[in-house]
């Protein structure tokens, strides 16, 4: 029998760490992008590699402005997160190779929002096969690489 060790998830998977509630806010004032994964800032939004990621590549597009709802984004900074959201995909298909993608927003707790009072975008890669035994019976998710290496190579490839 082979093991699977993954010790820096075992805060998350037993709830000791959670999400805050002013997550985003933390990150929107970040000064230190690196550290904290920001990949990508513009006028009104920003582009994060989630931590305890649903696949490898796992972003999230936020506004920085903490709106719980599409309709509280003013027309400037709807147009700003979207186009984020299609800037991440394209960097996300160059470097990850993936053959689809899932895209959204869970919005309010009972859509599963994890910090619902700041909206944000998840950009999923998805490859076939990708839930496989282990994620679908055992709740444990095998990502076949290293966050700080996909983000050095998502930062290179959205300054290409």
């Amino acid at each position: 029998m082979e093991h699977l060790w993954a010790p820096w998830r075992n805060r998350y998977v037993t709830g000791e760490e959670k999400p805050s509630e002013d997550l985003f806010q933390r990150l929107a004032n970040s000064t230190d992008d690196t550290a904290d994964l920001i990949l990508a800032r513009t006028k009104a939004s920003f582009a994060v590699l989630n931590r305890y990621p649903y696949n490898l590549g796992h972003v999230l597009v936020c506004p920085y402005r903490e709106v719980d709802d599409l309709a509280s984004l003013s027309t400037q900074e709807s147009a700003d997160l979207w186009t984020l959201v299609n800037r991440m995909t394209d960097a996300l298909r160059r470097v990850m190779k993936p053959e689809g993608f899932n895209i959204g927003i869970n919005l309010g707790t009972a859509a599963g929002a994890g910090v619902p009072k700041h909206l944000h975008v998840h950009i999923v890669p998805r490859w076939p096969n990708d839930a496989n035994f282990l994620t679908t019976t055992g709740t444990t998710r095998i990502h076949p690489g290293d966050l700080p290496t996909v983000y050095t190579k998502l930062v290179e490839a959205l300054a290409a």
